[in-house]
């Protein structure tokens, strides 16, 4: 039941040192809204641990967590540790740097686990392009069909970090028009955050010889209404 120099430099680099406008702060960042960065995927919610505590925890662990707050002060006593020694059967929770509320371990464990997956439970909306060719086609005799534009490259949109469910893809150009839209169902993929998805468009892309992007791509994760980044492609080019 004390704070080792290690413990600290592990709630240091998990804690939160993150300033939070007070209107963000008025609500619990669930998933059905946009709060910006730190909007906690569908079933979490804000921490609070203290204000500006924006890791996303079950609501069970926030009620958790406002009730240990409110106790503290009937768990702290003087001895080796200053004033704030736990008393027997009581540790601090270390949810960030000086955390020395005090809790059981179970609790302390389970504010390390939360820290650890923090950036996982964040609707981050993460979107990258990548690039395919269409193979031939097997006639099923031998022989396989193939066309004169399978061997240009077409856009893949990649995404993760999304709420498990709806993704609303678009590709526009820079003046907003609209050239092409899609939606898929991001899901959970071993290595990747959240939910995750890969959307072949069938889009040329037409970056070829130097020319500068004449549009963007751009996903929507519907449940929280949160966008993505915009991504600067170049579309529409004439392909024989």
């Amino acid at each position: 039941m004390k704070r080792t120099l290690l413990g600290l430099a592990a709630a240091a680099i998990a804690g939160l040192a993150v300033t939070v406008p007070a209107t963000l702060m008025a609500g619990p960042a669930s998933a059905g809204g946009d709060f910006g960065p730190d909007t906690c995927q569908e079933g979490y919610v804000w921490r609070e641990a203290r204000s500006g505590d924006v890791v996303c925890v079950t609501p069970a662990t926030r009620t958790q967590t406002k009730a240990d707050n409110a106790a503290r002060a009937s768990r702290w006593t003087s001895g080796p540790f200053g004033p704030h020694t736990c008393v027997n059967g009581y540790v601090w929770r270390e949810a960030f740097a000086g955390d020395d509320v005090c809790v059981t371990p179970a609790v302390r464990g389970q504010a390390k686990a939360d820290n650890a997956k923090a950036a996982d439970r964040r609707v981050s909306a993460r979107l990258w392009i990548s690039r395919y060719t269409v193979p031939p086609v097997d006639n099923g005799d031998g022989t396989a069909t193939s066309t004169s534009v399978d061997d240009i490259p077409r856009l893949k949109l990649n995404g993760d970090h999304y709420n498990v469910g709806q993704v609303r893809l678009y590709i526009r150009f820079n003046t907003g028009r609209l050239y092409w839209s899609g939606t898929v169902s991001a899901s959970a993929h071993s290595g990747y955050a959240g939910g995750s998805f890969g959307k072949k468009t069938g889009v040329f892309d037409c970056s070829g010889g130097g020319k500068a992007a004449n549009a963007y791509a751009q996903a929507q994760d519907v449940v929280s209404g949160r966008w993505s980044p915009r991504l600067p492609v170049r579309v529409g080019c004439a392909v024989l």
